[in-house]
């Protein structure tokens, strides 16, 4: 059997209740079981699967179920307290994708310095520039500092950016919530694209429309534990049980 992509063992993740989470040496390096405090909660326990290239995974469940802390942990812009994660490829993260764009920058200096900081050369920035800029729909804007711009010109902007990466494993959040039905069709039809290409998708959405356009494979997550992991119709029938039935 092939090498899977993604590896994620046994893993689980802790929080503070109404704090921001904390890690401390000792959290870092300490060995054997790990017990919560009583003003601590496990977002994330427990949870192992496999992922092989070419895979559309859709996570299914709650608010709050962990679903989008998964994503992060698999993006590493969380570590987990317990367990490991390996990412044996690329990624590109539609995950808050806004984050890193930097407001007093003009729309131009801020998708050379996005695009930079995902790997891309300037020449190759150059060469993709115009593209990106059309399929964002913000050509008029492209001077305008970049806090003067809509939440949904914001979004548009970076999705174009992160689309354009080469990378093979794509990671999506609820990103796309934000913006006019014309331009979501646009990023489902890239997305799409993408697929097609024999990209990976890891795919966190509360439309189950869209989970199951995209994805044959479902992880079912409740009260932090992997519940199901199988086809994407049986998982929204488990979850539907449990919270229906």
């Amino acid at each position: 059997m092939a090498t899977p992509v993604i590896s994620v063992d046994d893993v689980g993740i802790r929080f503070k209740r109404n704090r921001q989470r904390s890690r401390s040496f000792k959290d870092l390096f300490a060995t054997g079981e790990r017990r919560a405090k009583p003003d601590e909660f496990w977002a994330l326990r427990n949870v192992s699967f496999d992922v092989q290239q070419g895979e559309s995974i859709g996570v299914v469940g709650r608010n709050g179920q962990g679903k989008s802390t998964l994503l992060k942990l698999v993006a590493e812009v969380m570590l987990p307290d317990e367990g490991r994660i390996s990412v044996r490829r690329g990624v590109a993260p539609l995950i808050e994708i806004t984050g890193g764009f930097v407001d007093d920058l003009s729309v131009k200096d801020n998708i050379y310095l996005s695009a930079g900081l995902h790997g891309k050369r300037k020449a190759e920035i150059d060469a993709e520039f115009d593209d990106i800029i059309e399929f964002a729909e913000i050509k008029d804007f492209v001077n305008t500092p970049y806090r003067h711009l809509s939440s949904g010109m914001k979004v548009r902007a970076a999705f174009s950016v992160v689309s354009r990466m080469d990378e093979p494993i794509l990671l999506v959040d609820e990103v796309l919530a934000v913006g006019d039905r014309g331009f979501r069709n646009k990023c489902y039809a890239r997305i799409e694209e993408m697929l097609e290409e024999g990209r990976t998708l890891f795919f966190v959405s509360h439309n189950s429309g869209d989970l199951r356009r995209f994805c044959q494979r479902g992880l079912y997550l409740d009260k932090g534990r992997l519940q199901f992991d199988g086809g994407i119709e049986e998982a929204f029938n488990r979850y539907e049980t449990d919270y229906t039935g």
